[in-house]
């Protein structure tokens, strides 16, 4: 969630990478341009992808705090450079990219495949791959999207994540916890053609606060009770509004996502001899005016404003694909049911259109779906929707027939057990 995101290799920008990311950004509109042509990019949507995290536990006592080094062992080849910068940060087996969040959460960033059905393969492989080590030594996996056992403690010391940690902690706790104590599940869906953009656009994130809920498993944080269903999800939006409030979905997505990177301040300022703290309320515009502290900046470069839409934690973020962001983690073994849901009622025009029908009176309810989860009667009856719209477009994913049945009968069970109870 908080590092530079490794990017999929969703159909790519044309030009050399090199001489794109040296380009010096000429004005606002020039940064504007980019941005649209980057995150919104073109072509029927065939591709998906995922990004699992976890926390770490030693089996034996999950309160303990993790020892960093154990870690590095267990992961061995694959541990990031993060942790040990001599590492060789091979993927696992299948394919997977690993990475590791401020508390060392681990990551494992699946490569896009072109069905669902390849997609549980890789990941189920990878997910394997990485038990099996981390059980060698004495480590599991956590099962909920928020540290049950352990209050939040940075373990990894970057330049990125000091600068984060100095920026949020005014604001409040709820930084140092999203950094060092949450767990996400991330599904990757390409964007579509142009002419569907913003119905997806605005589908994917109509439909996040009743699948918040719907999801939602991180109420025990640090051996205590929060009363919260997604306490995960609170501690994302107390960090910085301007990076974690909903998009506009109104109007056109790329023009409206533009405009919004240019008019927000920079987190970080990545810098080789120096801390990465950002001048108070320099925004990328500034920058490239060289308004205030900028006039003592470089001018940005491509390579800057790339790195800039990394430090954005919306609900919905736009890489050139969707990365929809909103789902708490879920136990290793239980991952696949969330993505297939979401892959179904974004599968065809006819479903996103259901889906923004669907879900309108409860479309805004962000926070109530954090809070109460399926507790709220009106996000329970959109979320008992959804699953049925979606478990009846499953066929559409590529998976099995038993692959099928045991998502609906998990999802809709879910939902229904749910909604009784509201």
């Amino acid at each position: 969630m908080t590092e530079a995101s490794t990017v999929h290799d969703f159909p790519e920008k044309s030009g050399s990478a090199s001489n794109r990311t040296a380009r010096v950004l000429a004005d606002r509109a020039a940064g504007e341009a980019y941005v649209a042509s980057v995150c919104f990019k073109h072509g029927p949507p065939r591709l998906i992808g995922v990004e699992l995290e976890f926390t770490v536990h030693h089996a034996d006592d999950p309160a303990r705090s993790l020892d960093p080094d154990l870690l590095a062992t267990a992961l061995g080849p694959h541990t990031p450079r993060t942790l040990r910068p001599d590492s060789p940060a091979a993927p696992l087996p299948a394919g997977s990219p690993v990475s590791l969040e401020p508390g060392c959460q681990v990551e494992i960033s699946a490569l896009p495949q072109a069905s669902l059905r390849d997609l549980d393969a890789v990941v189920t492989a990878d997910l394997h791959h990485l038990r099996d080590r981390l059980a060698r030594h004495g480590l599991v996996l956590g099962e909920s999207g928020i540290d049950a056992h352990r209050p939040p403690r940075r373990i990894l010391h970057t330049p990125r994540y000091a600068a984060m940690e100095s920026r949020f902690a005014p604001i409040g706790p709820g930084g140092i916890t999203m950094m060092c104590s949450t767990a996400g599940l991330q599904v990757c869906l390409d964007a579509g053609e142009a002419e569907h953009h913003a119905a997806r656009w605005s589908a994917a994130h109509a439909m996040g606060p009743p699948l918040l809920a719907l999801f939602a498993n991180s109420r025990v944080h640090a051996g205590r009770d929060t009363g919260l269903a997604s306490a995960r999800w609170l501690a994302v939006h107390d960090t910085e509004p301007v990076r974690t409030r909903t998009a506009a979905v109104a109007g056109e997505p790329a023009a409206e996502w533009a405009t919004r990177m240019m008019d927000t301040p920079l987190m970080v300022l990545p810098r080789p001899d120096r801390p990465w703290d950002a001048p108070e309320g320099l925004t990328f515009a500034d920058w490239i005016d060289g308004r205030g502290a900028a006039s003592l900046l470089p001018r940005p470069t491509v390579a800057d404003l790339d790195y800039h839409l990394t430090t954005m934690f919306t609900p919905v973020r736009p890489q050139g694909y969707l990365e929809i962001r909103y789902l708490d983690a879920q136990p290793p073994g239980e991952w696949l049911a969330p993505v297939a849901l979401v892959a179904a009622l974004l599968a065809r025009p006819s479903t996103v259109e259901q889906v923004r029908d669907l879900c309108a009176p409860v479309a805004d309810r962000w926070t109530t779906a954090a809070r109460r989860g399926l507790a709220d009667p009106e996000l329970a009856a959109a979320a008992a929707a959804l699953a049925d719209l979606g478990c009846a477009e499953l066929g559409a994913t590529g998976l099995a027939e038993e692959s099928i049945a045991e998502i609906s009968k998990s999802v809709q069970g879910r939902a229904y057990r749910s909604r009784s109870r509201a």
